[in-house]
């Protein structure tokens, strides 16, 4: 069941002072990520990246999700879910300290290496993911709002990734991936003031909402763990050491987990005693029905940050892989030619499956590339001779990791 017939732009009604409230949250952290004494700053600029990428498409599905399947336990999910997170991190921080230091040993470099393979497949699935999105999301507020039309949608712009990257190259468009970050998270800003404004004036009349769990046990279990690829992204700082040494990119992994963490907790929170579970639409695109109800003019920043979010992380995510496929085969296999086989497999993914499995499927390989890098953790932790307790927590986040590659399920 849709909670509102919201297909047409009637954007500015609602209250005077709540739209206020969300234009004028939304400009202040737009103002804050342009000011130059910020935004330039090398502990925001390490930060910036891992950021965007928790929070950039988990935003947009995450929270109509948790809210239909855990109800009033939702903020817990979430904190479990985001806990999960941090302890892989944990470990992937650990292996960036030991690697800039002692460096690989023979059985590590190993591993890593599988891990570099399974992360360039994992990026094969997360660019179909943001394109799914992204395709969703822009028919959603159309006249032609349907699977088939997001489908077509999405085409167009994987063909057009790969155009650009056979001809002039992604350096072009990384002006846009900076854009996007800031007016994603002015977009998400606005979005929590406008949230919390709906959820105070429901708390006022004692008409919040206290659901109990549509999934309870294994089931929720396996829903967590194919949710992983929404608060995914943190790994992106192993692989900044181009620019920033390894003390930086560890602090800045943490501090886009917390802040990531904090966002999504507020989110949820705010979302999870608002709304019957009943009502939310099991779609790609619920949250813009939901933030209809919530203000009208949410939807259309949404589907705004949304198209310019899905677009850059497609566009970072097939650069990414198409380099390290080159990297790995030292040049046997040109980046072009990753990026044709990136586009083939993805639109394989796009016209075969829907975009709750593909999130399940990313899920699962961003995983598998986990477990990777958690025995890598085991191996270097061992060979420095870290305390016991250390090597036991990296086995048992190899041990998670590898039950979310196994066991992780699709909405339903």
């Amino acid at each position: 069941m849709q909670i509102a017939p919201f297909r047409v732009l009637k954007v500015f009604k609602g209250t005077g002072m709540q739209l206020l409230a969300i234009i004028g949250a939304t400009l202040l952290v737009a103002g804050l990520l342009s000011w130059r004494g910020f935004s330039s700053a090398p502990l925001w600029k390490a930060t910036v990246t891992p950021l965007a990428s928790i929070i950039g498409s988990g935003f947009l599905v995450l929270g109509p999700i948790l809210a239909q399947a855990y109800g009033a336990w939702t903020p817990l999910a979430m904190a479990l879910l985001c806990a999960l997170a941090y302890a892989i991190g944990a470990a992937i921080r650990f292996n960036i300290s030991v690697r800039a230091g002692t460096g690989h040993d023979a059985l590590s470099a190993r591993i890593e290496s599988l891990a570099s393979w399974a992360l360039s497949f994992a990026y094969v699935i997360s660019v179909a993911y943001y394109l799914n999105l992204l395709g969703a999301f822009a028919v959603s507020l159309t006249p032609w709002d349907s699977q088939l039309a997001g489908r077509w949608v999405t085409t167009v712009v994987f063909l057009l990734i790969l155009i650009v990257g056979w001809t002039k190259g992604f350096s072009a468009l990384e002006r846009l991936e900076q854009v996007s970050v800031s007016l994603k998270l002015a977009i998400i800003a606005g979005l929590l003031m406008g949230l919390g404004w709906y959820f105070g004036g429901r708390a006022s009349e004692g008409s919040l909402i206290v659901s109990p769990a549509k999934l309870t046990g294994g089931a929720a279990v396996s829903l967590l763990f194919g949710l992983l690829v929404t608060v995914q992204g943190f790994e992106t700082s192993r692989y900044l050491g181009a620019e920033y040494d390894a003390a930086l990119r560890i602090r800045a992994m943490r501090l886009a987990q917390g802040l990531s963490t904090a966002i999504y907790m507020i989110y949820v929170v705010l979302m999870a005693y608002v709304f019957v579970p009943e009502q939310i639409e099991t779609s790609e695109t619920a949250i813009i029905d939901m933030m209809a109800v919530v203000a009208p003019v949410l939807p259309i920043m949404l589907v705004m940050a949304a198209l310019a979010a899905q677009f850059s992380a497609a566009v970072a995510d097939t650069s990414g892989a198409g380099g390290l496929v080159a990297e790995l085969t030292r040049g046997r296999v040109p980046v072009k030619t990753g990026y044709a086989a990136l586009v083939a497999l993805g639109l394989c993914l796009t016209w075969f499956l829907d975009v709750f499995q593909i999130i399940s499927w990313a899920s699962k390989a961003f995983a598998g590339y986990y477990t990777l890098q958690g025995a890598i953790a085991v191996v270097l932790a061992r060979r420095e001779r870290r305390p016991a307790g250390q090597v036991v927590f990296f086995a048992l986040v190899t041990a998670l990791a590898a039950a979310v590659t196994l066991f992780g399920v699709a909405v339903e």
